[in-house]
This record gives structure tokens, sequence and C-alpha cells, in this order.
């Protein structure tokens, strides 16, 4: 089992993938924490059925709105002095999935339609298709790792059930962005999208 200490120090880590820039790598298999880099409009225009101009492309990074730090909590905290029965190791844990799952979100992008990759999080496990799921902005997100904050979890429902989409499967999805949250047992979402297009995310295309 995952001591207490362990599980402050990764989600630790995972703020600073949070806040690091994408990588880029062009192999299919991803590593915890691995995030998708940015394919430009132009880039996909060829192969889009419908017009890329009706769908902005954004990036992670503008659903965190300005001046939010998710580090805060840990500013007066030094990690290499905690054990598991420190009482402030249990302590920050707590108030740091507090502030993560009640992260703001960034409402100027409330109604917009857009275009961002991530991979999926099914929400309706055992189903034949795929309707609703969880977006999140690097691999093992909510399920090998704990979830992000909720301004870097998307809610996505499919206006059609997907064939062939699963867990952890690096997708685009274009659709409208609300700042609506939800709660589900695979972590808090900040936002939802009514997803008109889901496809498989593809380096360089």
């Amino acid at each position: 089992m995952q001591t207490l200490f362990n599980h402050l120090k990764l989600l630790f880590a995972l703020l600073v993938v949070a806040c690091s820039e994408p990588v880029t790598s062009e192999s299919a298999d991803y590593r915890i924490g691995e995030r998708l880099p940015a394919v430009t409009l132009a880039a996909a225009a060829s192969k889009a059925p419908v017009s890329p101009a009706q769908y902005r492309e954004i990036d992670w990074y503008e659903l965190i709105p300005p001046g939010w730090d998710p580090a805060k909590v840990f500013e007066k905290l030094n990690l290499d002095n905690l054990q598991d029965a420190d009482p402030r190791a249990e302590e920050a844990l707590t108030q740091m999935r507090k502030a993560w799952d009640d992260a703001p979100v960034n409402a100027s992008l409330n109604g917009q339609a857009v275009r961002i990759p991530g991979f999926v999080v099914p929400l309706d496990a055992g189903s034949a298709k795929l309707r609703e799921f969880l977006l999140v902005p690097y691999f093992g997100g909510c399920i090998h790792v704990p979830p992000p904050p909720a301004n870097q979890i998307i809610h996505v429902r499919a206006t059609v059930p997907l064939d062939n989409i699963k867990a952890m499967d690096a997708v685009w999805v274009n659709g409208i962005l609300t700042a609506t949250r939800s709660n589900s047992q695979m972590g808090h979402a900040g936002y939802k999208m009514e997803a008109w297009k889901v496809e498989n995310y593809q380096w360089g295309k």
C-alpha cells in the first residue's frame, strides 16, 4: 500500500508535471505524467471533416485562471523533513487535495467552441460504447496516479456513442466548453464539454 508520505510526494511531483512544458515524443507508448505535444489546426486542416476554424485549439494552461497557484499549500512545507507519522504530512495532503478539487476555472472560456488533446478516463465502464469520460492532460491521471486539479479535468459527453475508445487513449476532442463543475469517483472536473467530435490523437497530424 502506498504510504501517506509517498502519496504526498507523488502529488507534488504531479504538480511539477502539470506546470511544466509538454514533452515532444513521437512514441505511441506514454509514461506516467507524460503530456501530449500540441498540433496546430493548420496541420490538421486537411483531415478535418469540419472546418478547423470553427474550433479554437487551446492548451491546458489556458484552463488555469491567471494568478492561481497550485503550489501555495507547499510554501511553508519542507517535504524532506516529513515522515508518515508526522501529522503535518496528513494535513498537507488533505489541504492539497481540497485545493485541487476546488481549483478555480477560467470563466472566459465558458461557451467557447474549442479543440484540445488529452487522455481518456471512462465514466461508463462496462458499456459497449463510450459516451461519457474525463479528459486529463497527462497519461495516468485519475487511474494510475491521483487526479490533477479540477481546472485540469474536463467532463466530456459525446453527442454520439464512441467505438474503440478505451481508458488512457490519447484523443482530440472538439466541442463546446462550459465552466460547469461535476464530481465523480474518478475525479472532480471544473469543466464540462459537449463533444461533437472525438478522434484518436496522432503525432504530427
